[in-house]
């Protein structure tokens, strides 16, 4: 009888233990998310560059290319990620790699044009020695009206 009691316990502590530190995952790639907008916003390369992956893949309205593309493009103002109003975000987690979904809009400035797009974006990141790395950044129009 006491040794159920135990078992239950402990199991309990673990499943409570392991919620939590869900939670606190979420948060931070939450956070890390919201720290990527900014650093796009402020074109801010050399933060982004420790943040993408060297192989991750960026899709976009008008195609899809890699990292060193995704930065130089950045850089340039080609595109100008001016503001991500982010409307809602979730974030699954499983083992080393986590997929934070965003309802946004962006207002962006693209080729010279101010633009607001409704988007849901959907960024996958991994956990590769110790630090957070952002393996693919894709972007999905919604045809609603705002």
């Amino acid at each position: 009888m006491n040794t159920k009691i135990i078992l239950i316990a402990l199991l309990s502590v673990f499943s409570i233990g392991q919620t939590f530190s869900q939670a606190l995952v979420e948060q931070e790639i939450k956070e890390l998310s919201k720290n990527k907008w900014q650093w796009m916003a402020d074109k801010d390369t050399e933060k982004l560059s420790q943040l993408f992956h060297e192989n991750a893949q960026y899709v976009h309205m008008g195609g899809y290319w890699g990292t060193e593309r995704e930065l130089g493009i950045i850089k340039s103002g080609g595109i100008w990620y001016k503001e991500a109003i982010v409307k809602d975000a979730t974030v699954a987690v499983t083992g080393d790699t986590a997929i934070l979904l965003n309802t946004i809009t962006l207002v962006a400035e693209v080729g010279g044009n101010e633009v607001t797009n409704p988007f849901v974006v959907t960024e996958v990141y991994q956990k590769i020695g110790g630090s957070w790395k952002l393996l693919n950044l894709s972007f999905v129009k919604q045809m609603v009206r705002e």
